[in-house]
């Protein structure tokens, strides 16, 4: 099997070597020899850092990310943990498509004052609604 250096691990990965010798201080992945003074890593590495790295923009910290990783370093991914993150997301994803919507809509209203614009009304009070408990809550613009 080929081994890869850290150097290589760090451009196939776009990840920066002090990132790498993070990842492994803290148990996240692991060398498996070292030429010299370099790290030696098995081509897995980059799966498992292609992982770390999706579990990151989903919004895992490292400490959750690592108990996701078994014994052997195999993905041990807990299924409802993952749904509950997939629902924050849609309701992230609602909120900054509310706030994209209100902001187009600002940038281009023709209204002299856009607390008179029955749409911009009409965003403000959606882009207020769906906090975190996926609950909507009263508005504050009046109707």
């Amino acid at each position: 099997m080929k081994l890869l250096d850290i150097g290589q691990v760090s451009e196939k990965a776009g990840i920066s070597p002090s990132a790498l010798r993070y990842y492994e201080e803290i148990a996240l992945i692991s060398s498996v020899a070292r030429k010299g003074l370099r790290r030696q890593f098995t081509p897995d590495v980059l799966l498992q850092l292609a992982l770390i790295s999706m579990g990151k923009s989903a919004g895992f910290s490292l400490d959750e990310i690592s108990g996701m990783f078994g014994q052997n370093g195999q993905p041990e991914l807990p299924r409802p943990v993952l749904h509950q993150k997939a629902n924050d997301i849609d309701r992230q994803i609602r909120r900054l498509s509310a706030l994209r919507d209100t902001l187009h809509h600002v940038a281009d209203c023709p209204a002299k004052s856009h607390l008179e614009c029955p749409t911009f009304r009409r965003l403000v009070r959606a882009a207020g609604r769906h906090r975190d408990t996926g609950k909507p809550r009263r508005s504050a613009v009046p109707a």
